[in-house]
């Protein structure tokens, strides 16, 4: 932990003339390939993949194979989406996925009602990270650190680098945390089936012998996740996956669209590690027998902590643990920069000073933060019941922001609409027992409804006016921006110089 601050706090070494907000909050797009690369790799290597991961394979089974399966087709639109949202963000001066909404539609208002519904949903993923590095905490250390203290070491030491290095520090310890995870992963991956099972020719044929239910679809249970729900979820977390907002940081972090189009073809490779959690809860099932409710979470460290030597086991659960650091980071500093920008960034005071906008985005982002420990230790069942609209309501933005930029006929109200049709619908599926939706995951029929409402609206509702050209509002190509822009003189931090790409932020 104390490597992981020393790290996080070393990354801004060098960058300290730069103070600005995006800067802190992007990198100063700067990132290249190869921390572009462990950043976003972050993203889908949180405390779930250890945790959740192993959980659900006990469980259910088949059914978590849509983890990999949405992630690996979310980095092929990313390979477009990725460079299209960089670009168009490098154009205009943006650093949020609310500017790019509040540009397109010129309502800075959006931006501030989009930051707000973003924070709702991401808040969840902090108490979810807090909780499962608590959980991983208090299990290596035998039980000598309570889950309270636990809790408060996840939210100190991720809170001491981001507000001081921003995305920088999360590239920097996201190297960390992702040579331990392929170290880790990768030994689990052959000592549990060797040590249990004989290796993994025994171990297979186990399954097949006694535990059919775990290889099918619905899995195990009568879980009503079968082969529609399978389909529909990965569609719809793909889709989701390119514009959701740790994401989008992520991408406006890069030096350029070639390092972003490089990213997306090898992160599919390190995907591939998440079949051994996967698997290795489905071991749990022989081994650990009886886990019920949030105790088969712990299902992978049942495995090792009574097997390995403490140390062995120390090195697994700081793997794990940085694995909930990392993504909470990222999920707390896109909660400060968007309320920095779009709603604090709003009152003219601080619109008029950037300066200022890093204070505040970094105020945000220990109060963002502090909220959901807070609520860790007194009302976690209210962040749970939210984290079970997070991904689904944030999928409601697709329309508004995919379409948007590519559709000028997308109109302010048609774009509204849709996201408070598709809202409130995934909102009362939800928290009425019908997710599935007749097998169909509940968010994908609030998207369609989304998208058809939007469309509706914008054919034949109210058209606000707008005058300014196509290259303005809508996203081009990535490539002919690189031709258009080769010839003007690139800044320190990746950006460009010319007036009228930072008058526009102005």
């Amino acid at each position: 932990m104390l490597l992981t601050v020393a790290l996080g706090l070393l990354a801004v070494r060098g960058h300290g003339r730069t103070t600005g907000l995006a800067e802190w909050s992007v990198g100063g797009r700067s990132l290249g390939t190869v921390f572009i690369w462990v950043l976003m790799a972050g993203e889908g290597y949180t405390s779930f993949s250890y945790l959740g991961a192993a959980g659900w394979g006990y469980n259910h089974g088949a059914p978590v194979l849509y983890v990999i399966a949405y992630m690996s087709c979310g980095y092929a639109l990313g390979y477009v989406v990725g460079p299209t949202l960089w670009s168009y963000a490098r154009r205009h001066g943006l650093i949020t996925i609310t500017d790019m909404v509040a540009h397109r539609y010129g309502r800075p208002w959006l931006g501030t009602a989009v930051a707000i519904l973003v924070t709702v949903c991401l808040l969840p993923y902090i108490q979810l990270q807090i909780t499962g590095m608590g959980v991983v905490v208090s299990t290596i250390s035998y039980g000598a650190i309570s889950l309270n203290w636990a809790y408060f070491i996840a939210f100190a030491v991720t809170t001491g680098f981001v507000v001081v290095s921003g995305l920088r520090g999360s590239a920097w310890v996201s190297v960390l945390k992702d040579l331990m995870v392929i170290v880790t992963l990768g030994f689990l991956a052959v000592y549990v089936p060797l040590h249990y099972f004989d290796g993994y020719g025994p171990f297979l044929d186990r399954i097949v012998a006694e535990k059919p239910d775990w290889l099918t679809f619905t899995g195990h249970g009568g879980s009503g996740l079968g082969g529609s729900w399978y389909v529909t979820t990965s569609f719809l977390n793909s889709l989701t996956v390119v514009i959701f907002p740790t994401t989008v940081a992520g991408y406006l972090g890069a030096r350029n669209a070639d390092a972003l189009r490089r990213n997306a073809m090898l992160l599919p490779f390190y995907n591939v590690l998440l079949f051994v959690p996967m698997l290795l809860g489905m071991a749990a099932i022989f081994v650990v027998p009886g886990l019920t409710g949030a105790g088969s979470n712990l299902a992978l460290f049942k495995l090792v902590v009574d097997s390995l030597p403490a140390w062995a086991v120390g090195v697994i659960g700081v793997a794990a643990a940085l694995s909930s650091i990392v993504p909470m980071a990222v999920f707390m500093l896109v909660i400060g920069t968007m309320w920095g920008k779009s709603v604090l960034g709003a009152i003219p005071r601080l619109a008029a000073r950037p300066d200022r906008q890093k204070t505040a985005a970094q105020v945000v982002v220990v109060a963002a933060g502090a909220l959901a420990l807070v609520l860790t230790y007194t009302e976690p069942n209210t962040l749970v019941r939210l984290s079970l609209i997070s991904y689904e309501g944030m999928a409601q933005l697709v329309p508004m922001i995919l379409l948007g930029l590519v559709w000028r006929r997308m109109t302010l109200w048609g774009a509204v609409s849709g996201l408070v049709a598709g809202g409130a619908l995934v909102c009362w599926l939800v928290f009425t027992g019908h997710d599935p939706v007749w097998g169909v995951n509940a968010g994908a029929v609030a998207l369609v409804v989304n998208l058809a409402v939007a469309l509706a609206v914008s054919f034949w509702g109210p058209r606000t006016a707008d005058a300014r050209p196509d290259e303005e509002v809508l996203a081009s190509d990535p490539g002919r921006d690189a031709g258009r822009d080769a010839g003007r003189d690139a800044d320190p931090m990746g950006g460009v110089v010319s007036g009228a790409v930072y008058h526009r932020n102005d």
